[in-house]
Parts: C-alpha cells; structure tokens; sequence
C-alpha cells in the first residue's frame, strides 16, 4: 500500500508540477508491423512502473562511410590500414554531451536526478518511470496487449521525442518493439521464432530430388548437378592456400539449426576424400550447441549446405563455425556481432527481444550466462545465410545494426550475406500493401527486399545458374530455377558512394517499369545484390542422402570461400585482408573481374522483377567472381 500510494503521488505532483517542454516533439520510432496474434486489450494502469531504457547515439556515426571508405578505397591512401578494437570502441562510444543532454531533458520534463541512472557503459540511461510519466515523455498511448496464450506486455505503436533530442537518442525501450518469445509457451504460439527455426520458408530449398547415381556427378554435367569440381571450373577456384592458419573461415549458423558429422563424411567421401572426419571449430555463442536430436532437411540442410562447400573449397584452411544461441532462446543478428566486437557488446547495441537472444536465459534448458562478449575475434571473412524482411524492423534497429557492419569493415572484416530467395518479394514470397507492412494475405504489390542485404556496410550475395544444356564455359543467367535472386531497392538506407555511378547508370539505361508505389524508384537508396554466384542444384549430403539444394544460401559461403583463399594469398606477400569488399567490385581494376549476368529475372509482387543487364543490376549485382582474375587485381593492392 504504501508503495503504491508513493506512486500516486508521484503521479500527481508530476501531472501538477511538470514543467512545459522545451520544444516540439517529433516522432522518433512507429512500429514497422503489427505483432501478430496479440490483441490490443486495455490502457495499462497510470500508476504501473516500467523501466525505461534510453540508448544514445554512438558519437561520430556521421563519419562512419567516409572513414570505411578511407579504408576501403582502392584509390585510397590509407587503403587496408584497419583500426584496431580499442581504437574503434574510444572513437564511437556515446559522447558526455549526449549524456548531459538526455540527462538534462528527463530532469526538466519532471524526473528528479536521484531517478536517473547511466549504465557502465555510458551507452543507456535508465529510470524507472509510471506510464502516465512515459506517456507524457514521450507522447506516446501505452496498451496493454494479450495473446492467447495468456501473456500480456505493454506496448505503444509509436513514440517522440525533442527534436534537438534525436541526434543524441537511437531507441528507447519499452516501446514500440515486442517481445518475441513466451516463457514455456509451444513455438506455434510465438510472436515471432528466431533464425534459426526450421521452416519451408527461411534456408536453402530443395524439391526433394535425389541423387541416386554418382556417375551422373561429371563436369558435362554441371547444368544438373552443381559440384565443388563445378564450381572451380565455373570461377577458376584453384589457389591452393599458403598461410591457412592464419586465415580461417567465419560461417555462422543459428541454432537449432546444425550439421551432422555423417553427412559431412559423406559428402567429403564423394568429393574430398582427405577430408573425412574433419570438422568445423566450434565457437558457441550464448550457448550454441551443434544437436543432432532433432534431424531434418529444415533442421540440418542449411549447416550441412555451408560447411560442405566451405570446407571443401578453403580446405586446408580452418573453418570456424560461430554456432549462435540456445536452443531455448535462440539467437538474432546481434549476437554472433556481440560476440565478436567487444564494444558494441559493452554498449548494448540495441539487443531486442523481439529478434535477438536476451541472455542470461533463465528458463529450463537455457544458457543462464552472461552474453557472450568479444569472445572471438571478427575471422577475416564472415558468411551469413540468413536473412529477415527490412519491413519487419524499426529503421533505428536496422539501422544500429548496420553502423556496427561498418565498424567490422574498419577492423578489415569482409562481411556477406545472402541476399533471399524470392526475387523483388519478401520471405516466402510476401510483399508489402500501400502503408509498407506485409500483406501476409496477398495483394501486396510493393516490392519487400531483405535486411541485411540492404546494409550499404555488408557485402549482399545473389545466385545464377547455369542454364539447361549449358556448361561451366557458357555464360550463366540469373537463378530462374525453384528460387528467384533476391534484389531490389532499400526503404531504409540511402545510396552509399561506392555504387552511385553504377546503379545510376542503370537506372538511366534499363529504366525499371514500375511507379513508386512499387518499390522506392528515388534513385536515392541502397541497392543490392552486390554481386553473385550460383545457387542451383548443389549436390549436398543431408540427413544421409544426396540431395539437390538452392538458394543465395549456396552462393554467399561460395563467395566467401572465394574471398578467404585471396586473403590467403595476400597475407602470404605480407599483405593484409580485403576488408569491406564492395567499394573494390563497384572500382576498376577489380569490377572488370566479374562475369556479366546479363539474363534471367527476380520475379515477385505479380511483376517479372528486374531483369539482368549489361552492368550492375538489382538481380546479380556486378556478376560473378572470376578468380583468375579476382586474384591479381586484389595483389595488386597495397
């Protein structure tokens, strides 16, 4: 009782004495969709406390692409000069002056300074505050939302803030951001699973042909039946490296998603025999586990596709396998980059629940630890075959996300993701209706491209083929078989400086025939693929059998291999690694290694996409890597 008398009088003295603001707010965040399956039930009580978390803006992320570029430019005098962990994490820690000023406008909208507490980190400010407190911060309407389970959670569907305040705040939690997981509630009850929960959806497809004769696994036979021997011959993948140890390989995989040692055995025994009983290095992030109770194509294609094809084509170099979450919570994009950046851990980068893994996980069976916090250096390469619609997120989570790709890109990390399978349309083919969220009932007509291919500071990876009766000399054309490349236009992220000349061009010279109630035709945004490689038939050993897989799953731990065999070379003449590769591909000498895809399409939305075409295009980017050429134009740099 006295508890809560206290928190009426709180209520009351600041509904009498609070003081007016000192400016116009200004939305800040608005829900990017609406949680599904939740019911907006009833106003929360006035009096009930929540605790409010401020994340502030890293100081100096206005710098960020030019100081990438600095590091990243072929022209560049600096290029490959990395910055070091440390020297990263002093130069964008939150500034004293975002601090003081948040500090400043929570004591002048009524909260005494005895209420207000910045984290260790300087990177939060937390107060635990009423809902009538919140809601007049930030002229926000709170709700209390229920699902059938059960379980309730407060939420608004947008807040603001001063405007001379949102060049020192990037989110502030509880707000429009939703809980994903319910504690003991059954997966089909969930908000929203977590990356890596096996569905017909998300990881690389397949139709369930076999491959039942290995004499049909011959090079003339490429247009069927995608090899290691395919793909040598394709991009001239021949380097033997030099300096393995020094290089290995980054895959990261999402629990409880996982490969089977048998089916490594297996595909090594048809195609690298010296390699049976060689295993991944595991580095288990916030409890990954490598299971094996659970077996199916959902569970184990995805792992079992990544590691056969990396570990063949680098082989002997080591492949590190960043097995990220339990297999309770699970685990989002932020995790494995908690793991490997110390500082974007110690600031809390925007870990949330809705997407990523919240550790210690208290439940059963869960990894009750501490995240894990700069466990693991970034590897020199990085390859991630998972992705989520840009719609689904806030622009300042994606957007906080994408800085710290950037950040990796300065240590001289390469990172790649697979760009979606499902052409200009989102996962599972969904697109976006007038006001840009998911029409999951069909109907949507505006195109839905995929985060975190979007991210200007990450290397997005599309697919080709090889076309029926074709071979590995013929040119290849856009993935037209079971997937569709994705590509598109961001709704977030501007254009970055690196493809202006190159996605102009193409927007000048193959004009797309869609309005801007189709997709952002501003000329103005990031645009991706960034370049591609095959992504049909891969002949790949799952739960015991040899099956036929597709997807931008196969071509980004392609791309990547490609990669870690040319750092290879490059620290074998002293040299260091590639880094952010795109400013490079988009740059002559190296654009002039690429094969032109200049065929096939992305169709999605009830449209046929965007066609491949001479230059860059939304559907393979600048092409496919040619290493025999890839290689000597990336010694020639300093």
């Amino acid at each position: 009782m006295r508890l809560l008398l206290l928190h009426v009088l709180a209520i009351c003295a600041f509904a009498v004495g609070a003081p007016s603001r000192r400016s116009n707010l200004v939305l800040h965040e608005r829900r990017a969709v609406e949680p599904i399956a939740w019911v907006k039930t009833r106003r929360p009580e006035a009096h009930k406390v929540l605790p409010l978390r401020i994340g502030l803006k890293q100081k100096n992320t206005h710098e960020l692409e030019k100081l990438l570029m600095s590091i990243a430019h072929p022209e560049s005098p600096t290029y490959g000069q990395y910055w070091s962990p440390e020297q990263i994490a002093d130069y964008f820690a939150p500034s004293e002056a975002s601090i003081s000023s948040v500090k400043s406008w929570l004591s002048d909208t009524g909260f005494h300074p005895d209420r207000i507490r910045v984290s260790p980190s300087k990177g939060w400010i937390d107060v635990n505050a009423t809902v009538a407190e919140i809601e007049h911060l930030l002229d926000a309407e709170y709700y209390v939302y229920t699902h059938p389970s059960g379980h309730e959670q407060t939420s608004c569907e947008s807040y603001s803030v001063p405007d001379y305040i949102r060049e020192h705040v990037e989110l502030i939690k509880p707000t429009v951001h939703f809980v994903h997981h319910l504690p003991d509630a059954p997966s089909s009850l969930r908000k929203r699973d977590k990356l890596g929960a096996p569905d017909s959806i998300h990881g690389p497809k397949t139709i369930g042909t076999k491959v039942t004769s290995l004499d049909s696994l011959s090079p003339a036979n490429c247009d069927k039946f995608t090899t290691p021997d395919c793909l040598r011959a394709l991009y001239n993948i021949y380097y033997k490296p030099q300096k393995p140890n020094d290089n290995p390989y980054g895959i990261v995989e999402f629990t409880p998603q996982a490969y089977l040692g048998s089916d490594l055995d297996m595909f090594f025994t048809n195609f690298s025999k010296s390699q049976v009983g060689q295993r991944p290095v595991l580095v288990s992030i916030d409890g990954g586990v490598v299971q094996t109770d659970s077996q199916s194509f959902g569970i184990n294609g995805e792992s079992d596709l990544d590691l056969e094809y990396a570990m063949t084509l680098v082989n002997p170099t080591p492949v590190h396998l960043l097995q990220t979450g339990d297999l309770v919570e699970g685990a989002g994009f932020n995790n494995w980059l908690d793991a490997v950046d110390r500082s974007y851990c110690t600031f809390e980068g925007g870990d949330d629940p809705q997407f990523d893994g919240i550790y210690p996980d208290t439940r059963p069976g869960g990894f009750n630890q501490p995240e894990s916090c700069g466990i693991i250096a970034p590897p020199k390469v990085v390859s991630i075959s998972y992705g989520q619609d840009e719609a689904s997120l806030t622009a300042a989570y994606a957007e906080r996300q994408c800085k710290e790709y950037g950040k990796l890109g300065m240590m001289g990390t390469t990172v790649l993701y697979s760009s979606g399978d499902f052409g200009v349309a989102g996962s599972g083919g969904v697109c976006l209706d007038a006001s840009g969220n998911p029409a999951t009932q069909g109907g949507g007509v505006k195109f839905n491209p995929e985060f975190p291919a979007t991210c200007p500071f990450v290397t997005a990876v599309g697919a080709t083929q090889i076309n029926p009766g074709s071979t590995v000399k013929d040119p290849e054309s856009a993935c037209e078989q079971v997937i569709f490349s994705g590509g598109g236009f961001s709704n977030i992220f501007p254009m970055p400086d690196y493809q202006e000349y190159a996605v102009r061009n193409y927007l000048k010279d193959y004009p797309p025939p869609y309005t801007p109630q189709q997709y952002n035709n501003s000329g103005m945004v990031r645009a991706f693929p960034d370049l591609s490689a095959n992504g049909a038939n891969y002949v790949t050993a799952v739960d015991g059998e040899l099956n036929l897989v597709y997807g931008t799953s196969a071509s980004a731990p392609v791309v990547g291999s490609i990669i870690t065999l040319i750092n290879d070379a490059r620290l074998a003449i002293g040299k260091g690694p590639v880094g952010f590769l795109n400013p490079a591909i988009y740059h002559l000498p190296v654009s002039l290694a690429f094969n032109d895809i200049t065929s096939g399409s992305n169709p999605g939305c009830g449209t046929i996409g965007f066609n491949a075409t001479k230059g860059w295009d939304p559907v393979t980017g600048v092409g496919t890597p040619n290493m025999e050429y890839l290689l000597p134009a990336f010694l020639l740099l300093p």
